[in-house]
C-alpha cells in the first residue's frame, strides 16, 4: 500500500482531547466527528485538510484517553496516515483496529516540514519526502497487520475472513 499526501505538522504530546475534543463525543458517526478533527490543536483544521493528507507529529502522539474516536475522526477527515517518533500504545492499537496506518520514525518526524509532499510505502516502511528528496525508514508492519489495515480495520478484516471460508 502506497500513501501520498500533503503534510500537516504537529508537536509533541498531542492528546486525544486535542485530536477530538470531549465536547463532541456525543456522536460516534465518523463524518460528524471529522468536522472537529484536531480542533483543539489547530482551529479550523477540518476545513483545510485534504483527502489523502498525512499528519507528521512529535513524540507520544495520541496520549490521553483510550477513546477510539481519535483515530476515527482523523481518518474520516481525510488523513491517510500518521508519522511520529512514538505513539501512545492505546492510540497505536486503536489506529490499527480502525485501519489507520501509523509509522514510527524519529528522523522523518524531525525532518519533514508542514506543506511537504510525502510518499509512504506501508509494505517496506520507506518514507519519501518528495519535497526534499530525502528518504527515511519506519518499521514496517508485519504481514498480518498490513492485511488488517488494507481491509479497513479489524471488524472488516474479520468479516472478510468469515466470508472467505
Amino acid at each position: 500500500m502506497i500513501l501520498q499526501g500533503k503534510v500537516w505538522k504537529f508537536g509533541d504530546d498531542v492528546d486525544t482531547d486535542q485530536i477530538i475534543p470531549a465536547r463532541y463525543l456525543n456522536s460516534s458517526d465518523p463524518k460528524e466527528l471529522a468536522k472537529y478533527a484536531m480542533e483543539d490543536a489547530r482551529a479550523g483544521f477540518a476545513e483545510v485538510v485534504g483527502q489523502g493528507d498525512i499528519i507528521v507529529a512529535g513524540k507520544n502522539f495520541g496520549c490521553g484517553s483510550s477513546r477510539e474516536h481519535a483515530p476515527i475522526c482523523i481518518k474520516a477527515a481525510g488523513i491517510t496516515g500518521v508519522i511520529a517518533p512514538s505513539f501512545a500504545r492505546i492510540f497505536y492499537r486503536n489506529s490499527i483496529n480502525i485501519g489507520l496506518p501509523i509509522f514510527e520514525s524519529k528522523e522523518a518526524a524531525e525532518a519533514i516540514e508542514e506543506g511537504h509532499e510525502v510518499r509512504v510505502d506501508a509494505t517496506s516502511g520507506v518514507i519519501e519526502d518528495l519535497t526534499t528528496g530525502k528518504n527515511f525508514q519506519a518499521v514496517p508492519f508485519p504481514d498480518f497487520m498490513q492485511e488488517l489495515i488494507a481491509a479497513g480495520g479489524l471488524m472488516n478484516y474479520i468479516k472478510k475472513n468469515k466470508m472467505d471460508k
